[in-house]
């Protein structure tokens, strides 16, 4: 697992052993990135169940001015802390050891990128889409990656599905304000 493109390109990311954690592939990560390249910089970013940190890192490397990770295993944590070390996005970066549901419901704050890559078949998207009608800026984004398998609605409260795609076993679709399309 590595940094992609921008400042840390090609550093590589610690991952943890297991099947808890299930790293994006570089593909994936790529299409993702692709599609929001020109909104990165100085963007703030919420990287919700941060596994490794690496779609945060990933954003801090091409531009955005500060990430938060959040993740309810203090392993993980850990992993993310190391990560950021390595690729040196330490002072840009704030970490929380705390389940995701209780961040949101624990804080102000509002991000231009919220990343949700949850553990599969668990329905935790479905049940925190709701919690973040309001913890976007304008014109900001929710992306999440999930099993194909999981359907979402396209409506949250005022979150609209902007778009859905399929790359194998993994979806990804992408939501924003009602007024930000």
């Amino acid at each position: 697992m590595r940094v992609i493109t921008g400042t840390a390109k090609g550093k590589r990311l610690e991952t943890l052993d297991g099947m808890d954690i299930r790293p994006t592939t570089d593909r994936i990560k790529e299409a993702i990135f692709s599609s929001i390249q020109f909104d990165m910089f100085d963007a703030e970013v919420l990287d919700l169940f941060a596994g490794t940190g690496q779609l945060g890192i990933e954003a801090l490397s091409r531009g955005a001015s500060k990430a938060v990770f959040v993740d309810c295993s203090k392993k993980s944590l850990d992993v993310v802390k190391k990560n950021l070390e390595t690729t040196g996005f330490k002072e840009k970066s704030e970490t929380y050891n705390m389940n995701g549901v209780d961040f949101i419901a624990g804080n102000s704050m509002k991000f231009d990128f919220i990343f949700l890559d949850p553990p599969y078949n668990k329905g935790i998207i479905p049940e925190i889409l709701p919690l973040l009608n309001n913890k976007l800026k304008e014109n900001g984004l929710i992306i999440c990656e999930y099993e194909k398998n999981l359907e979402l609605s396209e409506k949250y409260g005022d979150l609209t599905l902007k778009k859905t795609r399929k790359y194998g076993k993994i979806k990804i679709s992408m939501y924003c304000c009602n007024g930000d399309e």
